[in-house]
């Protein structure tokens, strides 16, 4: 009888073990699901600016649901928590577990991030985000931030954007001369070169700056921003085409410890809501756009103008030394470049006999904004 005992004794011991496994894996698992996180949001534009300063509420609010209360995100503007250009520093540091800003906003800290924002005659938004998400992008603008503690998610798009807002006429590249003009990245190493004298403000100082004199020209966004910061009121004459940045790619910046310490679940609902708002925000800005140039020019009078060819020449000319400059400045800088330029001769081809060829066919008699 003992010998067959011990046998029997020592298979109940293991499967009571199992057992407080499997219920120590659920302890642990409903736990995980009962932890709540409680995170700030800074980020480089006003409080609930239409499309970019919505895309962080929005992004809050799905948060909060998806996640049934257990992730909640508050979102502060440019100025409530840190200034507009400290987002990256207050999310490495810990201040903020999230933030959401522009990368060419970091040039100082590290110039390569300038690829991911916007590229003079570069890619515009669907390119780029086709890039980040099947051509290496993503997976090269995280590895630029690696040594800052943060990740890096995109975050919406702005669509190609105007050519900005000035005090008098631009009929030739001798009238850049001298003018002092709010435009951020490459694009404003781009208009330096070209005799303007460039100033850089976060975009709660634009319309002051511009209506007392501080500049003679800005850039800001597109029509739907541009109308709500009153723009129209500080200067007569709007350029198109935004050469300087065919799209801004918004970014999500997220400290590195505070994410880790997200459960798998979390993090995953994370990911998804800046995935929903990188599409939205390009939406509304589509969306929006149109209405609001049409407000500027029938309701306000604004003085639609086309930048004058031999301007977009010149900014073409150097926008390529700016860029190869960039690239050489480091090996990184290098390797994203490389990738960046590669996706883009290849997309370029391939637009050529799809995008431009409608957009050719949709309207042969050509730009009839003027």
């Amino acid at each position: 009888m003992k010998a067959k005992t011990l046998p029997v004794a020592i298979a109940m011991t293991t499967a009571l073990s199992a057992s407080l496994l499997v219920v120590s894996s659920f302890d642990n698992h409903a736990q995980a699901q009962e932890d709540e996180f409680r995170w700030k949001m800074v980020t480089s534009w006003p409080k609930n600016f239409p499309g970019v300063g919505q895309g962080p509420e929005r992004l809050s609010q799905l948060v909060d649901e998806m996640s049934d209360g257990r992730l909640t995100i508050e979102v502060f503007g440019a100025g409530q928590l840190v200034p507009g250009f400290e987002v990256f520093d207050a999310v490495a540091d810990g201040t903020a577990e999230l933030g959401h800003s522009a990368s060419y906003y970091w040039k100082g800290k590290a110039p390569a991030a300038q690829f991911f924002a916007a590229v003079p005659f570069g890619m515009n938004a669907q390119e780029m985000n086709a890039w980040l998400s099947y051509g290496g992008g993503m997976e090269l603008w995280n590895e630029l931030y690696d040594d800052f503690g943060v990740d890096v998610m995109v975050a919406g798009a702005s669509g190609v954007q105007m050519g900005g807002w000035y005090n008098k006429e631009i009929n030739s590249v001798d009238d850049l001369n001298g003018l002092k003009m709010r435009m951020p990245g490459l694009g404003g190493e781009v208009m330096s070169r070209m005799g303007v004298a460039i100033v850089n403000m976060p975009g709660g100082e634009i319309f002051t700056s511009l209506q007392s004199g501080a500049i003679d020209a800005t850039e800001w966004i597109g029509p739907y921003n541009d109308l709500a910061f009153g723009l129209h009121q500080a200067a007569d004459y709007y350029y198109y085409p935004g050469w300087h940045e065919p799209t801004v790619m918004f970014e999500a910046i997220v400290n590195e410890e505070a994410f880790a310490e997200l459960p798998a679940d979390l993090q995953a609902i994370l990911r998804t809501a800046i995935s929903d708002i990188n599409q939205s925000v390009l939406d509304e800005y589509t969306a929006r756009n149109n209405d609001a140039l049409e407000t500027l020019v029938n309701e306000h009078e604004v003085e639609l103008r086309r930048i004058p060819d031999d301007v977009l020449a010149q900014a073409r000319e150097h926008s390529a030394d700016v860029v190869a400059e960039l690239a050489e400045s480091s090996e990184l800088a290098t390797r994203i470049y490389d990738s960046y330029q590669a996706f883009q001769e290849k997309v370029v081809d391939y637009h050529a006999i799809s995008e431009q060829a409608y957009y050719n066919a949709r309207n042969p008699e050509g730009d009839t904004a003027q």
